[in-house]
């Protein structure tokens, strides 16, 4: 998500996405981290938006820019690696031209461990200070059993001719630098490396190597976009692979790579969280499965009203397609096709029980209706009710409505996260200070609202800062939104 006016930055678990805006320089970073025979290693992927940065006129008559870039890793304040360096775009003659982005990508070997990672990033034809953030990321390749390495998104790649700091298993890799795919992308390419598994499958026996898509909301597969392939185990693998994700509608996702032995035991896998926006792919009337629902729980609701609500209330938790039937054919769908796409809804999630399944769900409903509803939304159409159905209820909730400076507040803190995210936090607030309708304002878990100017904002009951940029606030008395966020797991 972008921000115009402020600093915007997503972190997404080991493969990590930044979009950031300091003082009009837009760049856009990944990283991934990998493990070779000299020891772990990680990649950053950084890409400048040319039409945010200043151009100056060289010598030969042409045109560059140049960001000066500052990468720290720390453990306990002192810096462990680091590396500072010049990213200069390639000349123009055309200074109105830079609808472009230039591609910088930097290798660097660090140990196993936690550490701060820390990016500067300063305009070095403006006099404009650099504006740092920092990302806690951990680094742990175990040296007796599997896993795999960050999976690393490719634009194109060749076979290399020479190597160099593209080049991996023999091939030139062109980093795809977003986890967000617009409708114009048709294809999915994705490099990732397994390590270890002659440490646990025996030299003449077989494992699945597999990997597919799932929603984000729900983890469910997509059966649609799932390979496997059976591997003899050695001690470093390589998946190079295309997913065709032209049909793909509109949502959240995770890519997943994994591997199992022969008796289906999960022995390694990773995850990493990618957004498609493909308005042409919907879920319509006729897509809707002939599924058999006689003598099914969903054959006696029969009141096409309250079908139509149930409906409407899995919105938080359901697939792409299934959202865009929500939104596109659900008010004029008929009753036995409303039946049809419930039940199979419900069935994908659960095939031995999913009247069950729907029973448990229907309760966390109620709960969210009697604790988040407001006189104009219902509990699941907030959005702490959404984050409740999406999520679980939250292991520490702090709640603060009457500090001196601040609009109400509550911060919620999930020690771990259904899909393996640990230690994240949201931020809701009630700017009308009626309704009571809280509004997620700020979060640091995947695919959530990432808003660093959040104790600004949240302070904005009583005053507004004048620089746009600006992400500290004065402590006053009173207020405990710091001490809340930063509560210990």
């Amino acid at each position: 998500m972008k921000k115009s006016l402020f600093v915007v930055l997503i972190f997404i678990l080991a493969f990590t996405t930044v979009t950031s805006q300091a003082r009009n320089l837009w760049a856009f970073l990944t990283y991934a981290t990998f493990n070779s025979p000299e020891g772990p290693y990680i990649e950053t992927y950084l890409s400048i938006a040319g039409n945010s940065v200043k151009f100056i006129q060289k010598e030969n008559g042409k045109f560059q820019a140049t960001v000066n870039i500052l990468m720290t890793f720390k453990q306990n304040n002192e810096i462990k690696a680091f590396k500072k360096y010049e990213l200069s775009s390639s000349e123009i003659e055309d200074t109105t031209k830079t609808n472009f982005h230039f591609v910088d990508q930097q290798r660097i070997p660090i140990p196993n461990g936690s550490y701060d990672f820390e990016i500067e990033l300063a305009d070095k034809n403006k006099s404009v200070p650099a504006l740092p953030y920092s990302q806690s990321i951990v680094i742990d390749f175990p040296s007796d059993k599997p896993s795999f390495s960050s999976i690393e998104l490719v634009k194109s790649y060749t076979k290399s001719a020479t190597p160099n700091i593209l080049t991996k298993s023999g091939f030139d890799l062109i980093p795809y630098t977003y986890t967000f795919f617009p409708e114009n992308e048709s294809k999915m390419t994705f490099y990732c490396e397994l390590y270890l598994m002659d440490k646990v499958v025996d030299v003449n026996q077989k494992f699945l190597l597999s990997y597919y898509l799932e929603s984000f909301e729900s983890n469910l597969k997509l059966a649609d976009y799932a390979r496997s392939k059976k591997e003899s185990p050695k001690n470093t693998h390589v998946l190079l692979s295309e997913i065709s994700i032209e049909n793909l509608a509109s949502g959240n996702y995770n890519l997943v790579v994994e591997a199992r032995n022969q008796q289906n035991e999960l022995i390694a896998s990773k995850k990493l969280f990618f957004q498609r926006m493909n308005p042409k792919a919907k879920m319509t009337l006729s897509d809707i499965p002939s599924t058999e629902i006689a003598n099914t729980f969903v054959e006696k609701i029969t009141n096409a009203d309250s079908l139509r609500e149930y409906i409407n209330s899995i919105y938080p938790v359901a697939t792409g397609f299934e959202k865009s039937f929500i939104r596109e054919s659900l008010k004029k769908a008929d009753l036995a096709t409303m039946q049809r796409f419930f039940y199979a809804m419900w069935l994908q999630r659960d095939q031995n029980n999913p009247e069950m399944a729907w029973k448990y769900y229907n309760d966390q409903i109620t709960k969210v209706q009697v604790n988040f509803g407001t006189p104009v939304k219902k509990g699941y159409q907030t959005d702490r009710g959404r984050v409740y159905l999406q999520y679980g209820p939250p292991n520490t909730r702090s709640t603060q409505y009457n500090e001196p400076s601040n609009y109400p507040y509550e911060i919620w803190q999930y020690y771990t996260m259904n899909n393996n995210q640990r230690n994240r936090k949201f931020v809701f607030y009630s700017p009308d200070m009626v309704t009571s309708d809280f509004i997620l304002m700020h979060s640091d878990a995947t695919g959530e609202i990432n808003n660093q100017r959040w104790k600004i904002d949240l302070r904005n009951r009583i005053y507004s800062t004048l620089d746009i940029q600006d992400t500290q606030v004065i402590r006053a008395w009173g207020d405990m939104e710091q001490d809340y966020w930063e509560l210990p797991n």
